[in-house]
């Protein structure tokens, strides 16, 4: 039987002048995500962070875009054939999106957990509107998403990253280069187009989503301090750290 997924805060609910941090949540977890073009280093950070708070102990839970079991074959298929078009591979993913979130993210927030999520719903509001999809019908699609206490926003310069990507993959994947668009015979020229749009639209949502912008470019070791030093400061880690951590924190508290 389907579990019921509660009334929360959702995106299409909160007003971009609202803090983040003002709306209240019916549960004592907390979510954290990053977003960004390709290349763009958040997946690298993320990871870092993942594995600071295991080597703290702290109660945490990964999860990453398109990767619930239960669409993966279909979209694998999609893919292979090339049958898929804009408005099929978007409710693919809002498909594989809802999955994690009523069997995943939603049960962890409410038992506890930080939650840690490389990429979220922005992507889709990123790359599905750089495909075509409507602005307003992925708003809807995706409305009953909780909102993240934090989402981080890694940006580089559209060069560097695409360079970073091709760089590192002996060759571009039909869709990741956009070529259901049709945009360029060229795998290149059409994945860097491709991402032009998406970063393009990324940064229309830095103010009016409450991103937390982040430097791409910037040392990794650097980043990554300034990364934990934010969510240090907006989120009471100590509630997720074992009962030992918990109590010394206490105690701490009580000698001052």
């Amino acid at each position: 039987m389907a579990t019921a997924i509660p009334e929360i805060p959702t995106t299409s609910e909160a007003s971009p002048e609202k803090t983040l941090a003002a709306v209240k949540r019916p549960y004592p977890g907390a979510l954290v995500v990053v977003e960004g073009i390709d290349g763009s280093g958040k997946s690298t950070q993320l990871y870092l962070l993942k594995r600071w708070l295991e080597i703290g102990g702290y109660r945490i839970h990964f999860t990453e875009w398109n990767s619930s079991p239960l669409v993966k074959s279909a979209t694998r298929r999609g893919k292979q054939r090339r049958l898929l078009t804009p408005v099929t591979f978007s409710l693919l993913h809002a498909a594989d999106f809802a999955d994690r979130c009523e069997r995943q993210i939603l049960p962890l927030l409410h038992g506890g957990y930080l939650v840690l999520a490389d990429r979220y719903i922005y992507t889709a509001f990123a790359r599905d509107a750089a495909r075509g999809c409507s602005p307003k019908w992925l708003r809807n699609l995706y409305s009953f998403a909780p909102i993240p206490d934090i989402t981080f926003y890694f940006r580089a310069p559209l060069d560097v990253a695409v360079n970073r990507i091709v760089a590192g993959r002996p060759k571009l994947k039909y869709y990741e280069a956009g070529m259901d668009l049709g945009i360029s015979l060229d795998r290149s020229e059409s994945f860097r187009i491709f991402q032009e749009r998406i970063l393009n639209n990324y940064d229309q949502m830095v103010e009016t989503d409450g991103f937390v912008l982040m430097d791409g470019t910037v040392r990794v070791n650097r980043l990554q301090k300034l990364m934990r030093g934010i969510v240090a400061e907006r989120i009471k880690l100590d509630q997720f750290a074992p009962k030992k951590k918990r109590n010394e924190a206490k105690q701490e508290k009580r000698a001052e």
